[in-house]
């Protein structure tokens, strides 16, 4: 099959959804970041020096998924109707558990939204407590459901 952003000369280029139904989209991602002990707990215990790291993750996040066509160069503007960014902590990375879910009305997926707000997230953790932690690991980013559109459903295995 081949990609769909690049024209027959091989040059790049944003593909044309004029001819698509506009459909109801859904995205999920999701991913974490791993951290030591003692960052997990500074977040657990609401003790990192600049404030509320999930609160301002999960806006960071939301944030991410609105500003994609702007950092993503041929990502579609599109009418974003919902961003939910849930961090969860988990003990047993220990780090924190990163899903975002990402609707739209409209004629292209939002997997690159769901997708940039998982990353943004995890980065704005990763900001919010480097000062303890330099060796915080980011990973695991991966759509977990596409549904709408021409190609259907997709659930990840």
């Amino acid at each position: 099959m081949p990609l769909s952003h690049f024209d027959a000369q091989g040059d790049a280029h944003m593909v044309d959804v004029s001819d698509k139904d506009i459909t109801a989209r859904v995205a999920v991602a999701a991913g974490h970041i791993k951290m030591a002990q003692e960052t997990f707990d500074i977040i657990s215990e609401g003790r990192a020096k600049k404030g509320d790291v999930l609160g301002v993750a999960r806006l960071a996040g939301i944030m991410g998924a609105k500003k994609t066509p702007d950092l993503i160069p041929l990502c579609h503007p599109l009418p974003v109707t919902k961003v939910a960014v849930d961090l969860t902590l988990d003990p047993d990375l220990p780090g924190v558990q990163i899903t975002a879910t990402v609707k739209t009305t409209g004629q292209t997926g939002v997997e690159m939204e769901a997708l940039s707000a998982v990353s943004i997230a995890a980065l704005t953790v990763y900001d919010m407590t480097k000062a303890v932690d330099k060796a915080m690991q980011i990973g695991g980013i991966h759509v977990v459901l596409k549904d709408g559109g021409k190609s259907g459903r997709y659930e990840a295995p």
